[in-house]
């Protein structure tokens, strides 16, 4: 099961669970809720009520006095109460009172008169001097035709002479609970609906950070560059740092490693040199071949120095994250000092060399570093012709990017050789018979376009000869 999914379920499990129980017991307690509340009311009315009745059950008129016409006139009130959004039509609060015997002396609905009702809880509770309340069903087969009653004991002169009772059908309680716990039952629904969100976009946001932290983990195992996923003082941010301390770590025992493998290996052929021509100036021979051998000596130690200076300054660029030194290069600029640098070197060798700038073609980056790369490719095209051919540096510029191209017409890349172009110390034959290069030079430039967030790539011209192409972001 994908991580996001346990996550989900997990988080949905415990959030659903919670929000069932909840949700139930809060469901569960609307009913003995409302009535609780009714029950608080009429034990004040019970009360008034009792105090209203004590007169007149003590004179044997509570039947046909004062008080029997207030409750017959409350009975025949007519009204409309709107309550949070519910009719209210009619009273139906009945009342009855019972003697200190408790038989019932007076009932507002005229049935109960003379009845014992000594043995119910309401009223025998009330005359032991205790609470009075009851909960009892006209109907023992319908639940909702059950009836609260509340009592409170009629006092005269610290004795109880009577009960009075109030009662309230369940049924008009009903439509008030049903609605109470609908209301709790859709508050949460949406209650859970919003944890169900809350839980999809926190996955959503977990499974995005450990999927570009994934990413980046592959990208550091295939040697790729790239910026950490996160930077913060979170896990995420902690284990984006490891994981490229570790790759960085890796990445320098490696490096050390490979290079110096490929040092020593490039290193044989002109060390071999030197030393088999050092060995055959030590015996007797003519001055033109002491001359020779001397100058083959001289020529095998320039080369090894050029490629200690390449080696060392890709070195220096492959260990570079990102760029220290930024500044506005016009291309015109730089081609002028591309054109002072090889100018001598082409006529000498009766090469054509021209360069073609855009008007306003400049970009942001490092000065030294982008002449670098530039002179890597334009000494390649050198290389690669011949005398009466041309190598032309031109500059186009592409929305937000310049290209920049370097044209020669040589006999072109091998088919073997395309995809080995820019390793290091990799390089072809020359065409004039001349010694290879060091086979750092494309290396280096592929660096520096990728310091500068762009790209370098050579393929060979329909024409005939190669075109080196570097795109860098303009200013």
């Amino acid at each position: 099961m994908k991580l996001w999914a346990r996550v989900f379920l997990g988080y949905f499990v415990i959030v659903g669970l919670a929000g069932w129980f909840v949700l139930r017991v809060f469901v569960n307690e609307v009913k003995p809720g409302v009535r609780e509340a009714v029950e608080e009311v009429m034990v004040d009315s019970a009360h008034l009520v009792a105090e209203l009745a004590r007169d007149e059950l003590a004179s044997g008129h509570l039947d046909n006095g004062r008080f029997r016409a207030a409750i017959d006139a409350y009975r025949q009130r007519s009204i409309r109460a709107s309550i949070w959004g519910r009719d209210k039509m009619a009273l139906d609060l009945r009342i009855y009172v019972t003697d200190d015997k408790g038989i019932v002396r007076f009932d507002s609905e005229g049935k109960a008169v003379g009845q014992d009702y000594s043995q119910w809880r309401d009223v025998a509770r009330t005359l032991r001097g205790e609470y009075g309340a009851r909960s009892t069903r006209d109907d023992p087969e319908e639940a909702t035709s059950g009836v609260l009653y509340v009592a409170a004991p009629v006092m005269r002169k610290d004795r109880i002479v009577g009960v009075a009772t109030v009662a309230k059908p369940v049924a008009a309680l009903q439509p008030i609970i049903e609605r109470s716990q609908r209301t709790v039952f859709l508050k949460g629904l949406l209650l859970l609906a919003a944890a169900l969100l809350i839980g999809i976009v926190f996955t959503v946001w977990l499974t995005l950070s450990f999927g570009s932290l994934l990413r980046y983990a592959r990208a550091l195992a295939r040697g790729e560059q790239g910026e950490p996923p996160s930077r913060g003082q979170d896990e995420i941010g902690e284990l984006s740092r490891a994981l490229a301390s570790l790759r960085q770590e890796v990445d320098g025992r490696a490096y050390v490693e490979q290079y110096v493998q490929h040092l020593t290996h490039e290193m044989k052929s002109p060390l071999s040199a030197i030393r088999g021509a050092g060995e055959l100036l030590a015996e007797p021979m003519s001055d033109g071949d002491r001359r020779r051998f001397a100058d083959s000596v001289i020529e095998q130690s320039r080369r090894l120095q050029a490629m200690v200076d390449r080696l060392l300054r890709l070195a220096q660029l492959e260990q570079k994250r990102e760029l220290t030194s930024v500044e506005p290069v016009p291309l015109s600029t730089l081609f002028d000092a591309m054109a002072q640098r090889f100018d001598a070197l082409a006529a000498r060798r009766g090469i054509g060399l021209g360069f073609e700038c855009d008007d306003g073609a400049t970009v942001a980056g490092d000065r030294f570093l982008l002449e670098q790369a530039l002179a890597a490719l334009v000494e390649n095209a050198l290389d690669f012709s011949v005398a009466g051919q041309a190598v032309r540096v031109c500059a186009v510029l592409q929305e937000r990017r310049v290209s920049i191209e370097v044209r020669d017409s040589g006999p072109g890349i091998p088919e073997y050789a395309r995809n080995r172009i820019f390793e290091r110390f990799f390089s072809l034959p020359r065409p004039n018979g001349g010694s290879k290069s060091t086979g750092l030079g494309l290396a280096l430039a592929r660096e520096v376009a990728l310091l500068h967030h762009g790209s370098v790539d050579i393929e060979n011209r329909t024409e005939g000869g190669v075109c080196a192409r570097l795109v860098l972001p303009v200013d």
